[in-house]
C-alpha cells in the first residue's frame, strides 16, 4: 500500500470490511442461507438463522446498515482524501455523509419492501352486512358454522344466532355483528 498514509489506509480498511460483509450478505441471500444478526439499541445481541422475514424490519445497527455505512464511508472518504486531495476533516465529513445516506437509502428500501407484503387475511368486521348460508347447524344458545361471501371471497366462520334460537343447515343468513371472531347472524327474510 505504497502511497497511502495512515488516513488513507484507515479508509481502505473501512471500505474493505464493509465491502466484505456486503458481498457475504449478497452471496448468502442468493444461496438462500441469509442470516439476520443485529444489535438492538439496548445492546442485546440477537442472532437468528434461516430465512429473514421482511417484517423484522431495518435496524440502524444491523449488519446491512453497518456494512453499508462502512463501505460508503471508506470509499467516499478515500476518494475525497486520496484522489481529490481534500483535507482529513472534509474527507471524514464526506465519508460520514455518504455512509449515512447509504443507511438511509437501505432503510427506505426496507420500508418499501415491508409495505409490499400482505397478510392475506380479511378483517372479520368487514363481514357485517354480508349474507350467506348456515354450513353447520347453529344450535340453541350454541355456536355453528356459516359460509359467507365478502370482499369477493367465500369464507367460513363460527356463528351464533342473534336471538339464541337454532338455525338449520342451509338456511340463508345475514351477519349483523361480530363478537371477537364469532359472527352474530339472523335469518334472512
Amino acid at each position: 500500500m505504497s502511497g497511502f498514509d495512515g488516513t488513507g489506509i484507515f479508509f481502505i480498511v473501512c471500505a474493505s470490511i464493509g465491502g466484505f460483509f456486503v458481498v457475504v450478505k449478497m452471496v448468502l441471500q442468493f444461496l438462500g442461507g441469509d442470516t439476520d444478526t443485529h444489535i438492538d439499541t439496548d445492546m442485546q445481541i440477537e442472532a437468528g438463522g434461516g430465512h429473514v422475514d421482511s417484517d423484522i424490519g431495518f435496524k440502524l445497527l444491523s449488519l446491512h446498515g453497518l456494512s453499508s455505512f462502512l463501505l460508503m464511508f471508506g470509499l467516499v472518504g478515500l476518494a475525497l482524501y486520496h484522489q481529490s486531495r481534500t483535507g482529513v476533516t472534509i474527507a471524514l465529513a464526506g465519508g460520514v455523509a455518504a455512509g449515512l445516506a447509504a443507511v438511509w437509502v437501505i432503510g427506505k428500501l426496507f420500508q418499501l419492501a415491508v409495505g409490499l407484503q400482505s397478510s392475506g387475511t380479511l378483517p372479520t368486521m368487514w363481514a357485517v352486512g354480508s349474507s350467506g348460508t348456515v354450513y353447520l347447524t347453529i344450535p340453541e344458545q350454541g355456536t355453528g358454522r356459516v359460509s359467507i361471501s365478502f370482499d369477493d371471497r367465500l369464507r367460513e366462520f363460527d356463528a351464533i344466532s342473534i336471538d339464541g334460537e337454532p338455525i338449520a343447515t342451509g338456511t340463508a343468513i345475514k351477519v349483523v355483528q361480530v363478537n371477537a371472531n364469532v359472527l352474530v347472524v339472523e335469518v334472512l327474510k
